[in-house]
């Protein structure tokens, strides 16, 4: 636990409801959403203001204190877990605020705390679209969402949330204040420190403020959901789809395991009998949408798809989309442990990355239920176990690595939007080089000497 004095000077900084000392709230943000043990951190602080924020920064620089910087938490590497038990956690989630929706020039101004879907709800309101959709956008934070390079069901027509910073500023290990990027569609002043903050996962700064990219909605929609009797005919459909050069703003898959359990919970009506099933919508100008809806339809039709179910209205295809956003908290009702991967692999290779999937699972003898973006490779394999069974733990970590030999045999990476944090910064070296490890190390620091920032995550300090 962080001294008596460190603690008084927090609370005078930042009021006594915003530091958390006592045993049970250090517990509380002692772990994320990885697989991984929790480590107590000794102090949580939570600033309100980019002034409190640089300022807190800037003393635990001074005392050589770690920190870890925390938005909701929803990481799955292990980013937001301390460092060690002297780390100090940042939360974010006190610098709340909606600054700007500019109508006129398709930005927005934010600050790191704001949560995703309420983001999104506001700029729909002003008649704009921000894409980004992260599974856990209910809770997510817009900082979060950056640090991590989130991605979303979008993900495939829109791209990820690196395409839509446009600025940030952020707060460097030593507590300086650091501006990179603009409102402006161009903007080459100096380095891209708003790329590199990017993906970053807290270790090189803390985002005070970004700008965001906004863009018109779409005129139209259509979506419908494909059955399929096997999965590997529902992965050939995917990568029909794409060699078709139609692009869908979604394109999901769930495997038959995934099916029973998320209709088990969800009552969504979902084909129990089904290999697997294709949830699909594309959008733009009306008259697109009936080209590339009736091009998906004939691809489906060529790959075996046993059924083209379109929705009867707008409730309905919001069923269909709540079923898929439940997959991971439904499968993770299953077993007391599970172990949600994000391996993902070029488009063409989607079937031979859902064969191997399977094909591992079968040889280790574990439960696994498959879903994910397969529109742009990105399969959720997740794994339905205990790890209080040594012996079937073990299992999982041998299934995993092989998962990701073969990932990276296929031209993939090791995470499509989940980050590398600790749970697999041991296969960075593996996908990259050893120079890319030693560049990112000399990186980092050069930028936090005293190798305070989320030390241990991604390469390590």
């Amino acid at each position: 636990m962080a001294s008596q004095a460190l603690i008084k000077d927090f609370e005078e900084l930042l009021g006594k409801e915003n530091v958390f000392s006592s045993e049970a709230d250090r517990m509380s943000y002692s772990y994320d959403s990885a697989v991984l043990p929790p480590v107590m951190p000794s102090l949580v602080i939570r600033p309100t203001t980019r002034e409190q924020l640089s300022a807190c920064v800037k003393k635990l620089y001074e005392n050589g204190i770690p920190m870890t910087v925390r938005g909701s938490g929803t990481n799955l590497s292990g980013g937001t877990i301390p460092d060690k038990s002297d780390t100090v956690v940042i939360l974010t989630t006190g610098l709340n605020r909606i600054l700007e929706i500019n109508t006129n020039d398709l930005y927005a101004v934010v600050e790191p705390g704001v949560i995703t879907a309420q983001f999104a709800a506001a700029v729909e309101k002003q008649g704009l679209f921000y894409p980004p959709d992260p599974g856990s956008q209910a809770v997510s934070t817009l900082a979060g969402n950056i640090a991590e390079n989130a991605g979303g069901l979008r993900g495939l027509k829109y791209g990820v949330t690196k395409d839509y910073v446009m600025g940030v500023e952020f707060i460097d290990a030593t507590g300086a204040t650091v501006k990179s990027g603009s409102r402006t569609v161009k903007c080459v002043t100096g380095y891209n420190l708003a790329g590199l903050i990017t993906q970053s996962e807290g270790t090189l700064g803390i985002i005070s403020e970004a700008v965001l990219k906004l863009v018109p909605p779409p005129k139209a929609t259509r979506a419908c959901m494909a059955v399929f009797a096997d999965m590997q005919d529902a992965a050939d459909a995917v990568a029909g789809i794409i060699a078709a050069h139609v692009v869908p703003c979604t394109l999901e898959f769930l495997d038959n395991n995934t099916i029973i359990r998320v209709d088990d919970y969800t009552k969504a009506g979902l084909p129990r009998e089904a290999g697997a099933i294709l949830l699909i919508e594309v959008d733009g100008h009306p008259a697109q949408v009936e080209d590339d809806a009736a091009a998906v339809e004939k691809v489906l039709k060529e790959n075996k798809a046993t059924a083209v179910h379109i929705p009867k209205d707008a409730a309905e295809k919001f069923k269909l989309w709540e079923a898929r956003r439940a997959a991971l908290p439904v499968l993770a009702r299953c077993r007391p442990t599970t172990v949600l991967e994000d391996a993902t692999v070029p488009r063409s290779q989607i079937p031979a990355m859902v064969k191997a999937v399977n094909d591992i699972a079968a040889k280790y003898r574990l439960e696994v239920g498959t879903f994910g973006h397969a529109g742009d490779g990105n399969l959720h394999p997740t794994f339905l176990c205990d790890k209080r069974d040594k012996d079937e733990f073990s299992r999982v970590e041998a299934a995993i690595d092989e998962m990701f030999d073969v990932a990276i045999k296929l031209k993939g990476t090791l995470s499509g939007e989940h980050g590398i944090g600790t749970a697999k910064a041991k296969w960075m070296e593996k996908e990259t080089s050893r120079g890319t490890i030693l560049f990112s190390q000399r990186l980092r620091r050069a930028l936090d000497p005293k190798g305070l920032l989320n030390s241990t995550k991604l390469v390590g300090i």
